[in-house]
């Protein structure tokens, strides 16, 4: 596959060239335009993101639904998520913070790690239930697992179709809508919201539906109408089904029996990567991952003066089917490296170049960096480095997760 021209960087340009030379892996149907999310891509957006960060109020706040502007959330997460804010930086960034406020953004900082380990270690198994199997809801729902005459569910949604972006909150609420009171398969569920989000990761995408739906746990999140009016006042007042609201009592599903975990999730080892650059020879080219996308990323800053290169990887994305607004979202960041751009499969189009590359936490990397020539392998930016313990629970995690 040829080289792509260099993404642009003005947003209208920027989708035209997903429309040409990616629309056809998108989940949009033909013809339709490339949608953009109104967060933007690219370290300039991810730095002045994080400038701007003040979480006065976070632990009060970081909840709120709506209206908008009573949300307390950082929107920091498309950018932790690829690497332009790595999270070392980023709990750094919250010292200042009041006590609460930046206990528990920290907290939420540990989860993002913890959904890394669990997924550096089981990989695929992380999309069967970890502990329990799925909830069967006490009562048949003859409806559409996300029926658009609900408001709450309308407005959710809309927000994650048209901006790719959710508080926490909303995504409980669709995931336990979806699966404990639908009774539809959580795995489908995840698929739909990991197309759509800017933040979607298979590790921390699919540890929140399992949290949700009680299969890591063992007890399910019990979205109703009581969540709505607490969380986004008013917004019950706006539906049609105000009277005769489909989830106005708690539900009574259960989560399902234990099941047989994952191997590893008890405990055993997990490919962290080195713990110091690893070099057995010059690169020719620094290999960007998705995880990775940073002009900080360790491979890239060793290698001063080395061309960089990203490739979209064909045919994952043709399995996929991700949101256009993610690819938009990507391109601004690479028209921001300044990188060479490839379309294709990536063992296939970094063949025959000698790679420094830093690490990545996700089993596909470990894969394709083993069929290439990576002379430098750089450390991954670990908050808390994965050790062999046990990955049942959070909890259980940060009990044996060595400290930084």
């Amino acid at each position: 596959m040829p080289r792509l021209p260099s993404p642009p960087a003005e947003r209208d340009a920027v989708r035209a060239w997903v429309a040409t030379h990616l629309g056809h892996l998108t989940c949009e149907p033909a013809g339709e335009p490339v949608p953009a999310s109104p967060v933007r891509g690219g370290q300039a957006a991810a730095d002045a993101a994080l400038a701007a960060l003040d979480l006065t109020g976070y632990a009060a706040r970081r909840s709120e639904v709506w209206p908008p502007e009573r949300r307390g959330a950082t929107r920091l997460s498309p950018y932790v998520r690829h690497g332009l804010l790595p999270l070392p930086r980023v709990w750094a960034a919250a010292g200042d913070a009041p006590a609460r406020d930046r206990a528990k953004f920290r907290d939420e900082l540990l989860w993002q790690e913890y959904a890394r380990h669990l997924y550096a270690r089981l990989g695929p198994a992380t999309a069967r239930p970890l502990r329990f199997a799925a909830p069967v809801p006490a009562q048949p729902w003859e409806r559409e697992p996300w029926p658009q005459d609900m408001a709450c569910v309308a407005t959710t949604t809309a927000e994650l179709h048209e901006e790719g972006w959710l508080v926490n909150q909303t995504r409980m609420w669709l995931a336990s809508q979806y699966s404990v009171r639908a009774g539809a398969d959580w795995r489908e569920g995840a698929r739909e919201m990991y197309r759509h989000l800017l933040d979607g990761s298979p590790a921390a995408n699919r540890l929140g539906w399992q949290w949700a739906v009680g299969t890591g746990t063992g007890k399910v999140y019990g979205f109703s109408r009581w969540q709505v009016e607490k969380r986004a006042p008013g917004l019950c007042g706006t539906c049609a089904l105000r009277r005769a609201c489909p989830v106005q009592d708690w539900p009574e599903t259960e989560a399902g029996p234990r099941v047989e975990p994952p191997e590893g999730l008890a405990g055993g080892p997990t490919d962290a990567g080195p713990r110091s650059p690893e070099v057995t020879g010059e690169p020719d080219a620094v290999w960007l991952t998705a995880e990775s996308l940073a002009d900080t990323d360790p491979a890239l800053a060793a290698h001063p003066g080395v061309p960089a290169v990203f490739v979209f990887d064909e045919p994952l994305l043709a399995r996929l089917r991700l949101s256009g607004k993610r690819l938009v979202f990507l391109a601004e960041t690479l028209a921001e490296l300044g990188c060479e751009v490839r379309l294709g499969d990536p063992v296939a189009e970094l063949a025959g170049r000698r790679l420094a590359v830093t690490h990545a936490p996700v089993p596909g990397f470990a894969r394709r960096a083993a069929r290439l020539d990576v002379v430098a392998r750089h450390p991954w930016p670990w908050l808390r480095r994965p050790g062999s313990g046990s990955l049942r629970s959070f909890s259980a995690w940060e009990r044996s997760a060595p400290r930084r």
